[in-house]
């Protein structure tokens, strides 16, 4: 291979890297994007294994930081719905595909275990702030927990099964994703167990769910109003045009 073939190799390499870079672009909620305004919502539903699993422990369920949530119990006190919505606060989207890299989301859950014989010595979890990385199909957070476990930035919690919706951002409507088969990482199962205190029925309980639920995603985009211009503005670009026309008059003449 000659000198020169390779620096046209590592050239074309270097500026395929660069548009690769250069094709992701961060849209805060709200704001636009070729012409289109992104805003949106994630609703966590837990599955009815994790309900049960929260019911083992006595596990109060609470949505925190502005997170709204539909939580229902039957009359016995054992949970039947739990479903937990936070706003979407910015996206990462392709910007030659004009898909959704990542979605990010503020405000989460807050479950306060009571110590029990053989579940718990007591403890509590907070979850939230969760962000969806749909290329390597996991979602991440942060947690916050007791039992010396503290806050954990950045932490991947669960693994996505399947993903169904995903389609190109490229016209005014809703979008719907549904990302399902929650499944928990090791290193979060571990730190959930640690802040709720979990002892042997209680871990026994957790490990047993190996779906955690599903997160529906809906975003509604709708399309930017260009801004119309006031009439001073129009009689500036009046005078403009006039000025223009004198002068290629006076180089005519």
């Amino acid at each position: 291979m000659t000198h020169s073939i390779q620096k046209t190799l590592i050239a074309t390499a270097l500026l395929a890297a660069l548009g690769a870079q250069a094709a992701t672009v961060t849209v805060a909620s709200g704001g636009s994007y070729k012409g289109l305004q992104l805003t949106g919502a994630d609703t966590i539903s837990f599955s009815a294994d994790l309900l049960g699993a929260l019911d083992t422990g006595k596990v109060v369920l609470t949505p925190v930081n502005g997170t709204t949530g539909v939580i229902q119990k039957d009359v016995d006190g054992f949970y039947t719905q739990a479903d937990i919505t936070a706003q979407l606060t910015s996206f990462d989207i392709n910007d030659s595909t004009n898909r959704i890299l990542n979605a990010y989301s503020v405000g989460g859950t807050n479950q306060a275990q009571p110590a029990l014989k053989s579940v718990s010595s007591g403890g509590f979890v907070t979850i939230g702030d969760l962000w969806i990385d749909r290329t390597a199909k996991v979602v991440h957070g942060t947690l916050s927990g007791g039992n010396g476990v503290g806050t954990i930035n950045d932490l991947v919690i669960w693994n996505i099964a399947n993903i169904q919706g995903d389609s190109a951002i490229t016209a005014a409507g809703n979008y719907t994703t549904t990302f399902s088969g929650l499944a928990v990482t090791t290193t979060a199962f571990d730190a959930i167990a640690k802040s709720l205190g979990l002892l042997s029925l209680g871990k026994s309980a957790l490990s047993g769910v190996t779906d955690f639920g599903t997160i529906t995603s809906y975003l509604t985009v709708t399309a930017t109003t260009p801004a119309v211009p006031e009439p001073g503005t129009y009689a500036l670009m009046g005078m403009g045009l006039v000025g223009m026309a004198v002068v290629a008059r006076r180089r005519r003449g």
